[in-house]
């Protein structure tokens, strides 16, 4: 670098450094920063608390700098919104309100009424009346047909009496009036082939559970009546 002339002739090369100095709110470059042989350009001495630094140095300790402060900033961006997911998810995971929960039994039970009816109603009209009517027995005028009917019926009210079963299980009381009761649903589950072949005893066995899911609902505060579902019900199952 070219020297400069100064007032007193004489000629100095310019040592190019800046100063950086700690204070109480951080990092801070001095205006005092361009050093001519111990002197700044107006020919006054440098304070000795100055810290000259070179600048490719300087340079980089302001990068780190930033850096730290950028990446904090970051971190307490993310803090924060995590407190504020679990406060949100706090709230949510709350006990329910009185009124929702009263809501949901009251749903459940009208639900529970709905699939208990239709399958009180289908085992009725196509498999006790009947076999009370002595239909099933050989030789029976429409015999064959009324057992093709008790074992659709048959399906229809198995599949209906497992929906009521899950659906007493949003109300205290019905689910526990209905747990004794979840074996012998099962069971009918292989009874419609049975029905098919004119067994008289599956029809009992229909029979005996659907007054049972009557009792146990009516106890609960769910009174179940018979209806009796149409022919695209029955057939869909």
């Amino acid at each position: 670098m070219p020297g400069i002339r100064t007032g007193r002739d004489e000629t100095y090369r310019p040592d190019l450094r800046l100063s950086l100095c700690v204070t109480d709110s951080g990092w801070r470059v001095r205006t005092s920063s361009v050093r001519l042989g111990g002197k700044d350009l107006l020919g006054e001495d440098i304070p000795e608390d100055s810290v000259a630094v070179p600048i490719r140095r300087l340079l980089v300790a302001l990068s780190v700098c930033c850096a730290l402060l950028a990446g904090g900033a970051a971190c307490s961006g993310k803090g924060s919104g995590a407190a504020q997911d679990t406060v949100a998810a706090a709230v949510a995971a709350g006990d329910p309100s009185p009124t929702a929960t009263a809501e949901r039994q009251r749903l459940a039970k009208t639900r529970f009424v709905a699939n208990a009816g239709l399958a009180a109603g289908a085992t009725y009209q196509w498999i006790v009346k009947p076999w009370k009517a002595g239909k099933f027995k050989k030789g029976a005028k429409g015999r064959t047909f009324a057992l093709i009917k008790a074992g659709l019926a048959g399906t229809f009210a198995y599949n209906r009496l497992k929906a009521a079963g899950r659906n007493a299980e949003g109300d205290p009381l019905l689910s526990k009036a209905m747990a004794p009761l979840t074996s012998g649903i099962d069971a009918l589950k292989d009874l419609p082939s049975k029905l098919r072949k004119g067994d008289d005893s599956a029809a009992g066995s229909f029979d005996d559970i659907i007054g049972k899911v009557k009792d146990a609902g009516k106890s609960a505060g769910a009174t179940v009546t018979d209806k009796v579902p149409s022919a695209g019900q029955l057939a869909g199952g």
